[in-house]
């Protein structure tokens, strides 16, 4: 049988291209400290944990206290997260600025 040049098997080995890996971008001179995020993150916590605790109180007395928890956590977490946390960030930052421009 014969086998033409089109038809023969080629037993070429591929050489994977190198990947590359995207450049992290530098962090924001403008970010604040670990210390000033931890306290945002606090201020922001505090008060909806401690006002949930007294909202859900009434009618969670007899729950067991990791669901009580469960429950606290299901609502202070998305609120803190997507809503009061930036919102404090961005009074920082606009503190921050005014600091900085005087």
């Amino acid at each position: 049988m014969k086998t033409n040049a089109a038809t023969a098997p080629t037993n070429t080995v591929t050489t994977p291209e190198p990947y590359s890996v995207a450049p992290v971008p530098p962090a924001s001179p403008h970010m604040p400290s670990v210390h000033a995020r931890a306290l945002i993150t606090w201020l922001a916590i505090f008060p909806l944990v401690a006002g949930g605790m007294a909202l859900i109180a009434p009618f969670s007395e007899g729950w067991h206290p990791v669901l009580r928890a469960f429950a606290l956590t299901l609502v202070v977490v998305p609120l803190a997260v997507y809503f009061v946390v930036p919102r404090l960030f961005q009074g920082y930052g606009l503190l921050r600025r005014r600091r900085m421009s005087k």
